[in-house]
């Protein structure tokens, strides 16, 4: 996984969307303490802003450290580039101890993970009984109706270059697994539905399909998937201001629980 991301680690960083304030007010409101936060996969610290203005102190962990150089500077925030297999002795060194941890994040990538190892380090780690684990992801943008035509004809088109894991967010996590208790006041664990917006321009927006991991698996294949024929048909379907944006709106969506009591 780690590799899929590294060619475009400039184009994720200022091509992907920020997320909303509303799913970090929901993830905090279930979040008893806000002292530390683990933000797992963190990228080029697309939720780290965020985190760090409410929690005293955020580890930004990746195992790209080009990704890493692109995250933001911040006072209270860590990153540390780890292993792609992940030992205890090294999530100990790196990240805290037992039960050290309030909240566990996890943006756009959980379905890279190997759940089962993931998850038995995240209820070692999240104080017990309330430490909460919050993994959310993106599915494809909308704009209008004209565009939306022409870019999911493109998505289909894109489907060989990606790999099979991308399902789980087509998805929308609901298939993924996520052996967790329902945090305080919910009666499951989601997938609790948000949507995040960015003003762009087509320019933009092409570099944001050109950070895709598809879009690199395609290129490393001798294909260029925003070949003159693609480029053309975004052009014409691209009804933009007088300054050429639009709104282009992700629809995200949220699973999140609490670690519970391990001992019952």
């Amino acid at each position: 996984m780690a590799d899929l991301f590294v060619k475009q680690a400039e184009q994720y960083s200022v091509a992907r969307p920020g997320y909303p304030q509303q799913l970090f007010d929901f993830i905090v409101s279930k979040t008893p303490s806000h002292d530390v936060v683990w933000d797992v996969g963190t990228g080029s610290g697309q939720a780290v802003t965020t985190l760090a203005s409410i929690f005293k102190s955020v580890i930004g962990t990746d195992t790209s450290q080009k990704q890493l150089d692109f995250a933001p500077n911040l006072p209270n925030v860590r990153y540390e580039c780890t292993s792609p297999s992940l030992s205890m002795s090294e999530l100990e060194s790196k990240i805290g101890t037992e039960s050290s941890v309030d909240l566990v994040t996890v943006a756009q990538a959980l379905h890279w993970f190997d759940h089962d190892t993931f998850y038995n380090q995240v209820k070692w780690i999240l104080k017990k009984p309330n430490g909460v684990i919050a993994a959310w992801c993106y599915t494809i943008p909308r704009t209008d109706d004209e565009f939306d035509l022409v870019f999911q004809n493109f998505y289909l088109q894109s489907k060989p270059y990606w790999d099979l894991l991308r399902g789980l967010v087509d998805d929308k996590y609901t298939t993924i697994k996520f052996p967790f208790d329902p945090v305080d006041g919910c009666d499951h664990t989601g997938p609790f539905e948000f949507e995040t917006k960015k003003l762009m321009k087509l320019s933009e927006f092409f570099t944001y399909i050109k950070s895709w991991s598809a879009y690199q698996t395609a290129k490393e294949k001798g294909v260029e998937l925003l070949n003159d024929g693609v480029i053309e048909a975004f052009t014409n379907a691209w009804k933009g201001d007088e300054n050429g944006q639009k709104i282009v709106t992700y629809p995200v969506y949220l699973r999140i629980g609490k670690v519970g009591d391990l001992l019952k």
